[in-house]
């Protein structure tokens, strides 16, 4: 059974603190523009997968309520920055192994100012990617600067000692998805910089700059996927997109045997995981117009493209210097602004990716339209460990 999103929405991502909101109030927003979009109500969704990092349990059943009291299940998603991309995965399961024919996915955060810590907080003694920070110790010693940006960072040097990475090619990163953003009401921030002011930027971790790390944010998106049988019978094809293909991989030995941070970070992951949803779809790497993926740092969507098959490992620098993942090159990625420029909510960010790939492909996305686009395919990854790649594509009758 094929699943189909036919609504999708989010609140504009925001620095912490900048709104007098709470997470209920993004759930709200977020899906109730999700459902307004699919012309659907919440008393037709028969589950409702809600992901979130940073609150209790049962924070997902607060924001829900929000939308209505059905008594549905509501189910509370954590998967650390993969999050969003979990409950959309959930969903589709839900739908294509018939236990509904209606979900809502629902992914939000409330963020708190400044660097991301050891990805959810405690010591690195309990954390549950202290395995991860681990190997890049052995490598690279541990230094006094924010973990995930250090852990990125010296992932970004082996890639320049390995390849001959430079680091005008990692800002040309930031670059692109800060010039992207300027279209993009919904990002957190909408100034264009260029390469040589991402490079004089304060250092966060050599040689990664402020301009080319993902920002802490406060937000929500939301997706509403259902059936075939549902698109029937409620007239949705206009709307309708199709989740081709999705795949979710977690560590292997192949994270940790090399004691590289790229392969720590998750570069085996990501490409285990788009070569499953390339078998489920049919499509490949050749087939994709647009590509909304994991950016956290300008060096991970390096690593990504590489993983996708976009370029041989290491040619990743030489892709983004040649313009080829921009408007007028053979893909576009990251229209929106991707999570360096739009803002990483952890349990927004994948429902959010997938909030832009649909409108590219109704064709609804504005100054950011892709020409022509009928294949995407989004990217949302956690370390501890999880990718999620997913493939969209264009409903035939839309």
């Amino acid at each position: 059974m094929k699943a189909y999103i036919v609504g999708v929405g989010m609140t504009k991502f925001e620095k912490p603190e900048s709104r007098d909101w709470q997470y209920w109030d993004m759930v709200k927003e977020a899906g109730g523009a999700a459902l307004a979009d699919a012309g659907v109500e919440y008393g037709q969704v028969q589950q409702v997968p809600v992901g979130y990092c940073f609150q209790a349990s049962t924070a997902g059943q607060r924001g829900v309520y929000e939308l209505g009291l059905s008594g549905v299940p509501v189910y509370n998603v954590n998967n650390n920055c993969a999050t969003g991309a979990t409950a959309l995965m959930m969903a589709r399961q839900f739908v294509e192994g018939g236990i509904a024919d209606c979900v809502l996915a629902l992914g939000f955060e409330k963020m708190k100012r400044g660097s991301l810590g050891s990805e959810g907080g405690g010591d690195f003694a309990t954390s549950p990617v202290a395995r991860h920070y681990g190997v890049m110790a052995a490598a690279h010693g541990f230094e006094m600067t924010p973990p995930t940006a250090q852990i990125f960072g010296n992932a970004a040097r082996e890639h320049m000692e390995r390849y001959g990475t430079t680091e005008a090619q990692l800002a040309a990163v930031g670059a692109k998805n800060h010039r992207h953003s300027v279209n993009n009401p919904y990002a957190q921030f909408q100034d264009p910089y260029t390469v040589d002011e991402i490079l004089a930027a304060k250092t966060v971790h050599r040689p990664l700059t402020k301009l080319q790390c993902s920002p802490t944010s406060d937000g929500a998106a939301a997706a509403v996927v259902v059936s075939e049988r549902f698109v029937v019978q409620h007239g949705l094809w206009g709307k309708a997109v199709e989740i081709a293909g999705q795949a979710m991989t977690t560590d292997t030995e192949e994270s940790f045997a090399s004691g590289s941070c790229i392969d720590v970070v998750g570069r085996p992951m990501s490409r285990d995981a788009a070569r499953q949803a390339y078998e489920m779809s049919g499509l490949g790497i050749e087939d994709v117009d647009v590509v909304e993926l994991h950016d956290c740092f300008s060096v991970n969507e390096l690593l990504t493209y590489e993983a996708l098959g976009m370029c041989p490992d290491g040619g990743s620098g030489k892709l983004v210097e040649s313009g080829g993942t921009t408007y007028g090159g053979r893909w576009v990625v990251n229209p929106s602004g991707g999570l360096i420029s739009k803002g990483h909510p952890l349990g927004a960010t994948g429902l959010a990716q997938a909030a832009e790939l649909t409108w590219q492909l109704r064709g609804q996305a504005g100054a950011r339209q892709v020409a022509g686009a009928r294949v995407g395919l989004a990217h949302n990854i956690g370390l501890g460990g999880a990718a999620v790649v997913t493939l969209l594509r264009k409903n035939q009758e839309s």
